[in-house]
């Protein structure tokens, strides 16, 4: 009454009257409420909304202030006509406007989501009163429209601009990392994981704490009690970090589907006939609306959770690599490298998925819900008997979908199969050395076969699901109109009760399948993060005092688990601040063991231990990263330019850098493959020694260096005179010459100190050690191998997927499956066409006196056409899973065959993060995700055909509207496709630094934790994900950037239909029209689906193409040739001839071997001595055609090694490498993996070795279960077992290249003694560092740059006094 009065008293119509607006010919809306309603519902909303948007812009972080541009500075200046009603309750809104702008402005927001939906309110509320001014033709158009107009344009622009931009750029050149956007603060790992990890821990404490102290029988419950409660904690800690803006998607979500419920009500209106045209008009265009809204809300929702999904990704790798870095030593033997790499790959990406399809969960009862309400209003209670459909088909999908989860099984076998074939990658020199490939290929492969067998099980069952999932709308269908038409014969089907029916009926297709999976995920995840952890108080770490002991051990007991016996037994000792101690034993005595638990990486069960100052430490086997020379030896430290010189001189690195390219700014490969054993140990102690910190652990830094580097490095930086003096310094060492020198000396026996005193004491006593001493004073060390001069480069191509990666993987999976794959998709849409057409003649047939006949053979051929269409789709997503499968076995076997059969050289430089990367994701990718793709496209594809041709069949003029369309669509398609591939290449790039990274991280822990590194480590890897993550958020943004525009065409394929209808309506039948306008509805979602399945299908073919990538790499010659036998005893006598031999690394490089020619008779024994670059290594690598000859060639018993097999050749010779590498398995295994070997004889070879007490010490014996590289054995131990594998090989000709390096003086004369024994009829080349070991040989080689300088025997070169007396006198021996 009151809004009556005010527009009476304006001089305005009444504010409504239906015979203007509805029942008219030529509708309008009162002039009061064009004056008073469109013109205040911009202004309240704007009013009502700004105080809560300016209280956000305040709490808002602050981004910097955006420059006043001209810009800017025009949109604020605007004229607006005044209103005569609205100027009298509201100010000017566009005072408002201009105030937000500048407080945007300062904020550094650049667009606005209140000021956008303000003028799109602004503008569809202005479009009446724009109607009314051109009906009249006015000459001038209000100034305020054409103002609004220009606002929203340019707020349009804006915000597609910067997608626009970077896809255009994509599809113009190859993108660029730097093209890439920078990522949002709120999406980068420090924003993300700085709360997260505060609330992980402080959960994490609270779960320990309520645990109850475990005992043997409680330990398993605990640890069970832990994972789930990790699990709990996991899910937690990301709905408190990410749950708010996961709502807002939610939001979205829920208004996406009250749109989506409306389209059905809304064409239940659509049923006059005789109504004025307008209203048909009006309904099409609401239609269009309608279906935009759900469009733009959709993909909203789409955007939040990708952007969630994303972020989680983010923090489970932050917590998966910060769990890494805090893991027990027990942990790791448990937690693999393997599991870890399928963590932070196959199951984020289960998890992100997740995050999509969560919703389901809970809205699909709603939906159900209220498609069944609705159903009732308009069926009335006919209508519920379609639930019993829903009764059966969930059940019967929860059944499979656990049954599913159980068959997560694949994920232990893809943990196991990753894990080995990391092992492969890192030992691959020792698998060619003992021609062992065809060994681990059966390991991998029976791996392999239970991953695709789960996989295929899981895959019949998903089928199954699949199918009745899609099935369900035509079961509901066919239940509710069964009832309805047979429990009363005056129940008519009409096209409006039909059409309406299966509109809502379309909506139950719900997509429940990812559930199970991502709780398998969170599963693993929990377990995983709830491993033990190294307790930070195994070690008492002390503030630096110049006086007092400086490394404290009272009655301690450590062990390497919590349940493990005790490994060190009542170890006390006191180290002065600034002493030098000694420790000395055996192999397996527990001397590098007595570090770690100094360090605090073994469990402390009793007795206390502390450490006063910063702590720098050097392990037995260096640890070097992949990164320059100077960065591994600055190690995150400022550059002290004269410091940074004189460590480099002190330990004997300065002749290194002359034969470095770029001396230290040389590229260090992985595990420092090109650099030499002796300089990787040299750069692990420069690194040590560069910190300057208090407290040096020095576990055997000179064992991999000659006698003359030795004696220079104690000297300059260990010894009383070193760069190290004052410092306080433990140093496990085997030379005994350096012995006298340290301040106290500890005597390792079988896990406790037997001797502690110092030098001149413990030779007064006369018991062990000085019996030691006597025995074996005099002999000294050791050489490096050569340089290996191999840089690492990585090329990366930017080009378009090519049709030839579709070829590729369709030949993979044959013409059979692809023809009947084809037939069964094109059935399954004939029998889809076929039903619905039925229901469209149904819906035509007029009732004869209120009833309709034949209603049991309509249902009939209806229901045989819906199960024909069911089977069908069941036989389709089985054909192409199985397919998917037959590919995936195929490439992955193809890629295995390519890795091994590469060189050496392409493993120096190809990182083994892109092999693994291979061998995870991408085979990942080739399993699961292009099968679903390409399940998906097909059908939906088929489908869209199917709308098309009801649509062009209904109303053929729409012909007029879909090719111009299709042409709009093929040009965006092709727009993103280029920018989207090359998008997905750059996410694959920047993925493998993740995973390299993580490599690198485990295995080098102790040495992270040792220098206190692990903030600067986590920041390394905080960065490789945020670069990953710059790649991956332009991918999904362009995605759903092609999905609004895609579905925009559609939505116009939706209003073309609707309005040809509407103007053909006296033409088309009802069941026609009907059949047009519901299937025109379906578009919108059709292609969101297509977009959605042929986007991940360009995106994952580049995994196609990317395993595929090393097929043209450079192969090794055949590993057996055809025609080729050789004689079972061959080489029957061992004798080797060099004809100017020469050998290069690289074209292009210098030569490493030049013109050796020398004849090695049979059973003569050969030691081969040089300097550092020498090619004494070199000449080994020949021998086994690791590299192949550039010049000239080699003999064996007279027979040319290049013209037999690979493995013909390196099977009948045998190598004892410098690197001791062992591969997870029994030790039985790592013996004698081909199995051709009895007990007896691998028993012998023990006790040969040296080892027998040892292994019949151990609970399974043989059995025994070896660590992953064989981290349960020490160092010398695993020498000892690659001297067992010798000895069980028995060949005629024996290399050993540094084969004693890690082993004391005791332990190497009994090798050197089962040497002659057992291999006296053997010819032996030894690669000396010992040089007292080669003195009774035959011959001595002495190698210098690449050619033999001296050869004769030991005794005529000492008479010579060259090369080799020289080394001789600096080694002591003469």
């Amino acid at each position: 009454v009151k809004m009556e009065a005010l527009c009476n008293n304006s001089g305005l119509d009444p504010l409504w009257d239906w015979n203007i607006t509805w029942y008219t010919s030529t509708p309008d809306l009162t002039k009061c409420f064009q004056h008073t309603v469109l013109v205040w519902f911009p202004c309240v909303y704007l009013w009502t909304c700004s105080p809560l948007y300016l209280v956000y812009l305040q709490l808002r972080p602050q981004k910097g202030i955006i420059p006043l541009s001209k810009l800017c500075c025009s949109k604020t200046v605007r004229k607006q006509r005044p209103e005569p009603v609205s100027d009298l309750l509201f100010p000017r809104p566009q005072v408002l406007a201009v105030v937000l702008i500048q407080m945007e402005r300062i904020k550094g927001t650049r667009s606005s989501v209140l000021l956008f939906l303000f003028w799109m309110f602004l503008v569809l509320c202005s479009m009446v009163p724009l109607k009314v001014t051109i009906e009249q033709i006015i000459d001038q158009v209000s100034e305020t429209d054409s103002s609004v107009r220009l606002s929203v344009y340019t707020s349009v622009c804006e915000l597609y601009t910067v997608k626009d931009y970077l896809v255009v750029r994509g599809y113009r050149r190859p993108l660029q990392a730097a093209d890439l956007w920078t990522l949002r603060d709120q999406d980068s790992s420090v924003y993300i994981m700085t709360e997260l990890d505060k609330f992980w821990s402080q959960s994490c404490k609270q779960l320990h704490r309520s645990s109850a102290v475990p005992t043997e029988k409680t330990q398993l419950l605990k640890k069970n009690q832990e994972g789930r409660g990790c699990c709990l904690i996991l899910l937690r800690a990301l709905g408190r970090s990410f749950g708010l803006y996961f709502l807002v998607g939610i939001l979205c979500l829920l208004a996406h589907d009250a749109i989506m419920f409306a389209v059905p009500v809304l064409l239940g209106f659509m049923r006059d006939k005789d109504a004025e045209m307008w209203k048909g008009l009006l309904f099409a265009s609401l239609l269009f609306i309608l279906s935009c809204l759900q469009s733009v809300l959709h993909h909203q929702f789409m955007f939040h959770c990708f952007t969630v999904g994303m972020r989680l990704k983010t923090a489970v790798m932050g917590l998966v690599y910060r769990k890494s870095l805090l893991m027990s030593s027990a942990a790791r033997q448990q937690g693999t490298l393997g599991e870890i790499i399928n963590l932070i790959s196959a199951d984020t990406q289960k998890l992100m998925d997740f995050v999509v399809y969560f919703n389901s969960v809970w809205i699909a009862p709603i939906e159900i819900a209220l498609c069944f309400y609705f159903l009732w209003q308009l069926l009335g209670l006919p209508a519920l008997a379609g639930i019993t459909a829903v009764v059966l088909i969930f059940p019967l999908n929860g059944i499979i979908a656990k049954i599913r989860s159980k068959l997560q099984v694949q994920m232990k076998f893809t943990d196991s199969r990753i894990k080995l074939m990391n092992e492969i990658l890192g030992g691959v020199k020792i698998l060619k050395f003992y021609s062992w490939e065809e060994a681990f290929l059966p390991r991998v492969n029976v791996l392999r076969d239970g991953e695709l067998s789960a996989l295929k099980t899981s895959q019949i069952l998903y089928s199954v699901s699949l199918a009745s999932f899609n099935s369900s709308s035509f079961l509901i269908a066919l239940i509710v109109f069964g009832v309805y038409v047979l429990i009363d014969e005056q129940n008519v089907l009409d096209a409006q009760k039909i059409f309406v029916s299966v509109a809502l009926i379309n909506i139950l297709k719900t997509p429940l399948s990812q559930l199970p999976f991502a709780v398998v995920s969170v599963r693993r995840l929990g377990n995983f993060l709830s491993q033990d952890e190294l307790k930070p108080d195994n070690v008492e770490r002390l503030p630096h005092s110049p006086d007092g002991d400086a490394v404290l051990v009272q009655d301690g007991f450590f062990s390497w688990s919590t349940s493990g016996p005790p490994y060190l037994q009542r170890i006390n000792m006191m180290v002065e601040a600034g002493s030098l101690v000694a420790v000395v034993g055996h192999v397996g005595s527990g001397k590098s063991s007595l570090l770690a638990a100094m360090l605090g990486e073994m469990e402390r069960r009793r007795g206390f231990v502390s450490i006063k100052g910063s702590v720098s430490y050097v392990p037995q086997q260096a640890w070097i990263q992949n990164a320059s020379l100077k960065d591994n030896i600055l190690f995150g430290g400022q550059r002290m330019e004269s410091w940074y010189h004189r460590v480099l001189d002190a330990c004997a690195l300065l002749p290194d850098l002359d034969i470095l390219p770029a001396r230290d700014d040389t590229e260090i490969g992985e595990k420092g493959m090109n650099l030499s054993g002796g300089q990787r140990q040299r750069v692990s102690l420069a690194r040590a020694t560069y910190r300057r910190s208090d407290v040096y652990l020095l576990d055997d830094p000179l064992s991999a260096v000659d006698a003359q580097v030795g004696q220079h490095i104690f000297d300059r930086v260990i010894g009383p005179g070193g760069l190290l003096k004052g410092k306080t310094r433990v140093l496990v060492t085997h030379g005994l010459s350096f012995l006298s020198k340290a301040d106290l000396v500890l005597v390792m026996e079988d896990g406790h100190i037997s001797e502690m005193g110092s030098y001149m004491e413990l030779m007064d006593r006369k018991g062990a050690f000085a019996k030691l001493i006597h025995t074996f004073s005099g002999t000294q060390r050791r050489e490096s191998s050569t340089l290996k001069d191999k840089m690492l480069t990585q090329v990366f191509s930017c080009l378009q997927v090519k049709l030839q990666m579709y070829r590729e993987y369709f030949r993979t999976v044959g013409l059979t499956f692809i023809m009947t794959i084809v037939f069964l998709c094109a059935f399954q849409q004939a029998a889809s066409l076929a039903y619905n057409y039925w229901l469209s003649l149904w819906a035509d047939e007029p009732p004869v006196n209120g009833t309709q006949s034949d209603h049991q053979l309509k249902l009939s051929v209806f229901a045989a056409l819906g199960f024909t269409q069911g089977l069908a789709m069941f036989g389709t997503t089985l054909a192409i899973a199985l397919g998917g499968i037959v590919a995936s076995r195929h490439l992955h076997t193809d890629l295995l065959y390519s890795v091994l059969h590469s060189p050496m050289s392409f493993f120096e430089v190809t990182p083994s993060g892109n092999l693994l990367n291979r061998f995870s994701k991408e085979i990942d990718a080739i399993d699961c995700m292009i099968p679903e793709g390409l399940k998906m496209m097909l059908g939906y594809l088929f489908k869209l055909l199917e709308v098309c041709i009801i649509v062009l069949l209904a109303t053929p003029f729409t012909g007029l509207v879909l090719l111009p369309l299709t042409g709009v669509y093929v040009c965006i398609q092709s727009f993103y496709v280029a920018s989207s591939c090359q998008l997905r290449r750059l996410e694959a790039v920047s993925r493998s630094p993740i995973y390299s990274h993580f490599n690198e991280t485990v295995q080098g822990v102790g040495t992270i934790r040792a220098f206190g590194e692990q903030r600067r480590f986590i920041l390394q890897a905080d960065r490789h994900i945020d670069n990953n993550q710059e790649a991956y958020f332009p991918r999904f943004v362009a995605t759903r950037w092609l999905a609004v525009n895609l579905e925009f065409l559609g939505n116009l394929l939706v209003l073309a239909a609707a309005i040809l209808s509407v103007r053909g309506r006296h033409e088309l039948s009802p069941g026609i029209v009907g059949l047009a306008v519901t299937h025109s509805l379906q578009v919108t979602g059709i292609l969101s689906w297509i977009v959605r399945s042929w986007t991940d299908v360009e995106n994952n073919i580049v995994s196609v193409e990317r395993v595929k990538e090393y097929e043209n790499t450079t192969k090794e010659a055949a590993w057996t040739l055809e025609g080729c036998s050789l004689p079972a005893a061959w080489p029957s006598t061992g004798t080797l001839q060099f004809e100017n031999f020469g050998l290069r690394y690289r074209k292009g490089l210098d030569w490493a071997l030049k013109d050796i020619s020398l004849s090695i008779q049979d059973r003569e024994k050969v030691g081969i001595v040089g300097r550092t670059g020498a090619g004494k290594s070199s000449l080994a690598l020949g021998i086994f055609r690791i590299l192949e000859a550039a010049s000239g060639r080699i003999l064996i018993d007279g027979i040319n090694i290049t013209q037999i097999g690979l493995h013909d050749l390196r099977s009948r010779i045998t190598i004892i490498p410098q690197d001791p590498v062992l591969f997870s398995g029994s030790v039985r295994m790592n013996l004698d993996p081909f199995e051709t070997c009895s007990d007896e004889d691998v028993w012998k070879a023990l006790e040969l070795a040296h080892l027998s007490s040892f292994v019949s010490a151990l609970p399974h014996k043989l059995n025994h279960q070896c660590c992953e590289g064989g981290e349960n054995l020490s160092l010398g131990q695993r020498q000892l077992l690659c001297l067992a594998r010798a000895l069980l090989r028995k060949t005629r000709i024996l290399v050993l290249d540094e084969a004693t390096a890690a082993v004391d003086l005791k332990t190497d004369q009994l090798i050197q003694s089962t040497i002659r024994t057992q291999f006296n009829d053997c010819t032996i080349l030894t690669i000396a560092h010992r040089l007292s070991t080669i003195m009774d040989y035959t011959r001595v080689i002495v190698m210098d740059r690449g050619s033999i300088v001296e050869m004769d025997s030991p005794s005529q070169l000492l008479h010579l006094q060259g090369h080799f007396y020289q080394m001789c006198l600096e080694a002591g021996l003469i």
